[in-house]
């Protein structure tokens, strides 16, 4: 029996290998492998020895040879396959230990255009593809973490055809994700006219948002992001609905350079407020919505300390994100033992949002995109204090379900109306639950002056919204009525 190795990844082969010489397996292998298992004290042919030809291209070819590929790809069933193995001094070989050169990792790091493309393996997925063909009669490890499972089989004498179809699927579903970050990589393009999506499976779920949905974790090893790199330092497992919950938290609090709490609950901020310290800008948050933040995610951009984590533990919370936590902070929120402690990393943001649906995928950019110097519109001017709430506030409608409606005080939110089927009941719920707050945000335009004339009564100054009504002069003369400044940003930021 004879076996082809040829790895990027040399890690495993140290306990694979024994196991290989001992049931008889005759070692072949290429350029760096074959060194390496020299080194490990085993004997093993150089792929030249069989083929008759030396690598040459700076080993681009080795192992691209019918003395290669017929020994993987025939058919030790059909009689003119063994015939025209015999014929050309050919044997077959019965595993393939292969993993490629690592391209998606490459592609993120600082190399040049050339260096980036020596990193496509060609030679790697053809003597996968070869052998994965040929699963009756060829077994194929793509990972070093097939290895152990491999060494059971082989040492029960269970190399079955189901396993090894198995082993075959896998190899295939690497190569399409392979060829996929390749075709992106070179097309440069966003909006390719064939869109591959490749994902591996970071973990299984306990389940979907419901008990009786199923549902898996996927990441795309070529693009990274803070969801994909986390770190859970205390609590249990993360669900489905946590790590939903758990980019909206992080991303709002991502929109402000100042400390920043945010609080989710189903999808949806239920709190969010800029601080002097960290414990300020909790406090803050939870102040907008005490009942909702129960049972909710909590998100900081900065260090949690011990004062903070002691005003948190107050409440029931699912979860609390942050990039660094004091030693002082972690010993009290663990004190929690259903309180998920999660680490972030932070990473290059992911650019594009996918949505399947009936059969295909709506595909568009993130809405990372704002308007820093809206414009007004009314007779009476903003203070630049009145200004900067404003734009917190609508920062904060960028994440809020349309129709929406923030309502905002000292660079908090006192009350979100969102995921209303119109705007005045999501300007009603945001009003009635901040009394007293003098700063409107809408992500939608005002076709009617209905709005303002809530808003009005409830003791508005200021409104920001996007403009674009055919009605918007109606608006724009009952803000001039009432003594509101309205300021317009020319950009909706709508969430469906």
């Amino acid at each position: 029996m004879r076996a082809l190795i040829s790895v990027y990844d040399k890690s495993g082969l140290e306990k694979l290998l024994p196991i290989l010489v001992q049931k008889g397996y005759e070692l072949i292998s290429t350029g760096g492998s074959h060194h390496y298992i020299k080194e490990l004290g085993y004997d093993v042919i150089a792929v030249e020895e069989i083929t008759g030809a030396p690598e040459i291209l700076g080993g681009r070819v080795k192992t691209l040879h019918p003395k290669i590929h017929g020994g993987l790809l025939a058919c030790m069933d059909n009689e003119s396959h063994i015939k025209e193995l015999n014929d050309h001094g050919i044997k077959p070989i019965e595993l393939v230990v292969c993993n490629l050169y690592p391209f998606t990792d490459k592609v993120k790091e600082a190399l040049s255009f050339e260096e980036k493309i020596e990193f496509i393996d060609i030679g790697g997925p053809s003597m996968l593809r070869g052998a994965a063909k040929n699963h009756r009669f060829v077994s194929v490890l793509s990972s070093p973490g097939q290895y152990d499972e491999f060494i059971e089989r082989l040492e029960g004498g269970n190399l079955n055809e189901s396993y090894r179809r198995k082993l075959a699927a896998e190899v295939f579903a690497l190569t399409a994700a392979y060829d996929s970050a390749i075709a992106k990589f070179l097309s440069g393009e966003d909006y390719p006219q064939n869109l591959t999506l490749s994902y591996e499976k970071r973990g299984e779920l306990r389940y979907g948002e419901n008990p009786h949905q199923r549902a898996a974790f996927y990441v795309n090893p070529s693009q990274g992001g803070f969801l994909t790199d986390l770190d859970v330092l205390w609590g249990k497992e993360l669900s489905y609905n946590n790590y939903r919950d758990m980019e909206v938290a992080w991303e709002l609090s991502q929109e402000f350079t100042g400390i920043c709490a945010v609080a989710v609950k189903h999808n949806t901020p239920c709190g969010v407020a800029l601080g002097e310290s960290c414990q300020e800008a909790y406090q803050k948050a939870f102040d907008c919505d005490p009942v909702s933040v129960f049972g909710g995610v909590v998100a900081i951009n900065s260090q949690v300390d011990e004062k903070t984590a002691l005003a948190m533990n107050k409440t029931f919370l699912e979860i609390v994100m942050a990039p660094s936590f004091t030693p002082e902070a972690l010993k009290e929120l663990m004190k929690k033992k259903n309180l998920r402690i999660v680490l972030v990393h932070p990473a290059a943001g992911v650019e594009q949002n996918f949505m399947s649906l009936g059969g295909g995928l709506l595909v568009q950019d993130k809405d990372r995109s704002f308007i820093e110097e809206p414009v007004c519109v009314t007779k009476r001017q903003p203070s630049q204090e009145e200004k900067e709430e404003l734009l917190f506030a609508m920062r904060v409608v960028k994440y809020v379900k349309s129709n929406a409606i923030v309502v905002s005080e000292n660079k908090a939110a006192r009350g979100i109306g969102g995921g209303s089927v119109n705007r005045i009941d999501a300007a009603k719920y945001a009003l009635e639950h901040a009394p007293g707050a003098k700063v409107l945000a809408s992500d939608a335009f005002f076709p009617f002056s209905d709005v303002v004339a809530l808003a009005a009564q409830k003791g508005i100054k200021a409104i920001i919204q996007p403009g674009g009504s055919l009605r918007d002069q109606e608006s724009i003369d009952l803000c001039d009525e009432m003594g509101i400044t309205m300021l317009f940003t020319g950009m909706r930021h709508f969430k469906h």
